[in-house]
């Protein structure tokens, strides 16, 4: 886990080199190298190391219903009416900001991330992750939705979450404007996280910031995929 005023800005470091690379987002601290905002301090934030040089290579940041609740709200509110807030039973944890270095990028590393967060689920009792996982729209520079169009075509015929938890995004993606059947696959992260069982909330929202198509995502931990069951209980 990651402690402490320098360890954040290594993560916040990451973040920006991750996000302005591929996103070309218009992030807060650019002109210090750092994605930086608001919700940084009330948040708990996890990474993974490269054991030989010590460089952090992957971070995610957790925001507790306790800490939401006194900032009065969670950052994916900023995107999606959350109504189904009201229906969960038990505590909520929202995942965000989650980032993996582009060299590192692969199921091992990926697998320590999910250690990580397990072991926090674990400790904290929570019964749903929730967060919004981002699908970026600039391709060779161009902005192009398509892909976000097709990655939400495939989605939602089979990771949809019941009537009652679905919401909706303050700025919808224009999907009627867009070609929502090129032969892609979602990004390695979002593939992760149906992997554990997570339903997708409903259609994408539109992060100008960050030229990106968001999902709101959400997993109940008594729905977490058998295979990784273990693995999360034993953290």
């Amino acid at each position: 886990r990651l402690q402490g005023p320098a360890a954040l800005r290594e993560a916040q470091a990451l973040r920006y080199r991750v996000f302005s690379a591929e996103f070309d987002a218009k992030l807060n601290g650019a002109e210090l190298g750092l994605d930086m905002d608001d919700y940084d301090i009330h948040c708990s934030h996890i990474g993974v190391r490269d054991l030989n040089s010590g460089e952090l290579v992957a971070t995610t940041r957790l925001l507790d219903h306790q800490a939401a609740a006194g900032l009065g709200r969670y950052y994916s509110e900023e995107e999606f009416a959350l109504h189904c807030l009201a229906r969960l039973e038990g505590p909520v944890l929202e995942i965000g900001r989650t980032c993996v270095d582009v060299t590192y990028r692969n199921g091992a590393t990926i697998a320590v991330l999910w250690g990580e967060l397990a072991e926090v689920l674990n400790e904290g009792g929570y019964r749903y992750l929730m967060g919004c996982a981002s699908i970026p729209m600039m391709q060779g520079g161009v902005f192009n939705g398509d892909v976000a169009a097709s990655i939400w075509r495939q989605v939602r015929e089979k990771y949809m979450a019941p009537i009652e938890f679905q919401v909706r995004p303050r700025l919808a993606l224009p999907l009627d404007n867009l070609n929502d059947r090129l032969p892609v696959e979602p990004p390695a992260l979002i593939k992760g996280y149906l992997r554990l069982g997570t339903k997708v909330l409903g259609a994408p929202a539109w992060d100008p910031d960050f030229n990106s198509a968001d999902l709101p995502v959400m997993m109940r931990f008594a729905d977490l995929h058998p295979r990784y069951r273990k693995r999360f209980l034993g953290a």
